[in-house]
C-alpha cells in the first residue's frame, strides 16, 4: 500500500510549514518537517528514519495537516491543572541559583536543597526538564564545559529563573 502521498500545499502553507519548522517547540517542528518531506516527496518509512519516529507517526502528521492546515500541527497546552510541585521547585531553584556564591550547582545538590529549603520532593530528571523549559539549568565551574555544552545545546549557567 505505499506510494506518494496526495497532499497538496500552497505557497502561502509552505511558508507558515517552514516557520513552524524552526519552532522551539520540538514537536511542532519535526510535524511541519514530515509535511515539508512528505510534500518533497519522501516516503512514511523515509521520514520516520530521519525524524526518528515511526512511519505510522509520520502518516498521522500527514493526515493531521490534509484535515486541519498547518494550525493541526501545532503544539496545544496539556489539559489538566498544572503540577504544584513542580512549580514550587522552580521557583525554590530559581531564587538558589540567583544567589552569588561559589557553589557548582550540580542537578543532585539542587535538588537536595530544594527538598531542604521547600520541602518539596522532585526527581532529578523532572527538575532537569523545568529547568530547560525556562533556559536555565545548573552550570559547571566556569571554563568546564557542561554535558550541555558538548552536546551543542545553549545552556546559561547559574541563569535565574523566570518568576524568582
Amino acid at each position: 500500500m505505499g506510494g506518494r502521498s496526495r497532499i497538496r500545499a500552497t505557497g502561502e502553507e509552505r511558508a507558515l510549514l517552514a516557520v513552524l519548522a524552526r519552532s522551539g517547540e520540538r514537536g511542532e517542528a519535526d510535524r511541519a518537517r514530515a509535511v515539508l518531506l512528505s510534500l518533497d516527496g519522501w516516503s512514511s518509512a523515509a521520514i520516520g528514519r530521519a525524524l526518528r519516529v515511526r512511519a505510522d507517526t509520520a502518516r498521522a502528521w500527514r493526515s493531521a495537516f490534509a484535515r486541519g492546515g498547518a494550525e493541526a500541527l501545532r503544539a496545544r497546552p496539556r489539559p489538566g491543572r498544572p503540577g504544584g510541585q513542580g512549580i514550587a521547585a522552580l521557583a525554590c531553584a530559581g531564587a538558589i541559583l540567583a544567589e552569588p556564591g561559589e557553589v557548582i550547582w550540580t542537578l543532585p545538590r539542587l535538588k537536595a536543597e530544594i527538598a531542604r529549603r521547600a520541602e518539596v520532593g522532585i526527581s532529578t530528571s523532572r527538575l532537569s526538564r523545568l529547568l530547560r523549559q525556562r533556559g536555565a539549568s545548573p552550570g559547571a565551574a566556569p571554563g568546564t564545559p557542561s554535558r550541555d555544552a558538548r552536546t551543542g545545546t545553549p545552556s546559561s549557567a547559574r541563569a535565574c529563573v523566570s518568576g524568582c
